[in-house]
């Protein structure tokens, strides 16, 4: 089963806020809905977005009642910005809906041709990150030694892709391939997506692994007892810097200092050369209800009146960083070289 996938005129996902309790589907046959989809985090996962949104395009092209193609594509233009709204940090986003309106705007024919040729390029997006994350997968397997003990942040799996994962997509061809692996998989606070999906992920494929809080990283790094660290990122900034899920940083930091390997794991679509720092990459902040609405032994953890920041990314600085694992192999420093080659096949 694909995360998110096109079926009987509908864009249907995987409702991740439910998970791992229950496993259902939704149906979604307006790109509006998409985007509160997007933003409520119903799908998450660069990758899930981009393509969830490349199909929410689409659902745009059919609830328009325009016959004309100049009508058509304004009404794409009006939803496509509307989608971009969603969230900002992840730039596949933006990327899937531009590689869209490309295809849209340069498509011959009628309103239906038009129509047709971006449900099309929708599909091909989502085919092609399937493909993508299995090369990255081979990639970064190598990189993993039969033994390792891999810590894991956020959700980087099936779940945060169409299919296979980046980061997790790795460590899972490793476990393919033999390797005697086990995961130390963060919860990933406020919202869990570690101890929620990953987790859920790992029992799916067999893999052993054990639940940490966030701030236990930085002692089994200390300790010896972990070898690699595998993360995702959200958008990867022309140097290299790496804005993933909040918590990054300081895994990595922790990493650096104790000699332990630190790998993003990253599609080509999630590197934006036209920001040359991870200070330009804009950072969302969510509501702080994610914070203060979180219970212990069924009770809410925080005095009424408390107030919360909710940060949901931060950014890791090139210099933390070992390898930038891609679907073109593995970039390694000077990143602002190497990158743009990945990129542009220099």
């Amino acid at each position: 089963m694909r995360t998110v996938f096109w079926e009987e005129n509908q864009l249907k996902m995987i409702d991740q806020r439910i998970l791992p309790g229950r496993l259902e589907i939704l149906a979604y046959t307006d790109h509006k809905s998409v985007a509160q989809a997007i933003r409520d985090m119903v799908v998450r996962g660069a990758p899930a977005i981009g393509a969830a949104a490349a199909f929410g395009l689409a659902l745009a092209g059919y609830e328009s009642a325009s016959t004309s193609t100049p009508d058509l594509l304004a009404d794409l233009r009006a939803a496509s910005n509307v989608l971009k709204s969603a969230r900002p940090t992840a730039v596949n986003l933006a990327w899937a809906l531009d590689r869209v309106m490309r295809v849209a705007s340069s498509a011959n024919g009628n309103a239906d041709d038009l129509r047709a040729a971006v449900l099309d390029e929708a599909q091909r997006i989502a085919d092609e990150d399937v493909e993508i994350n299995k090369r990255m997968g081979e990639h970064g397997a190598a990189l993993i030694n039969d033994g390792d003990t891999i810590i894991h942040h956020c959700n980087t799996g099936a779940l945060a892709t169409v299919d296979w994962g980046t980061a997790l997509g790795v460590i899972r061809t490793a476990h393919e391939q033999g390797k005697r692996i086990h995961v130390l998989v963060d919860e990933t606070r406020p919202r869990l997506q570690g101890s929620r999906l990953t987790a859920w992920e790992l029992e799916q494929y067999g893999i052993p692994y054990e639940i940490i809080s966030d701030n236990m990283a930085g002692y089994f790094l200390k300790a010896g007892k972990a070898q690699k660290c595998l993360v995702g990122s959200d958008r990867t900034a022309a140097n290299g810097d790496v804005a993933n899920k909040i918590g990054t940083y300081m895994l990595a930091l922790a990493a650096h200092d104790n000699g332990v390997p630190f790998y993003p794991v990253v599609p080509i679509s999630t590197i934006d050369l036209s920001l040359a720092s991870g200070d330009l990459i804009p950072i969302e902040e969510r509501d702080p209800q994610e914070v203060l609405g979180l219970e212990f032994m069924g009770e809410r953890v925080t005095p009424p009146n408390a107030k919360a920041r909710n940060i949901a990314f931060d950014v890791t600085p090139h210099r933390l960083i070992t390898g930038i694992v891609t679907e073109n192999g593995v970039i390694y420093p000077p990143f602002e070289i190497n990158l743009k080659k990945a990129v542009l096949g220099q």
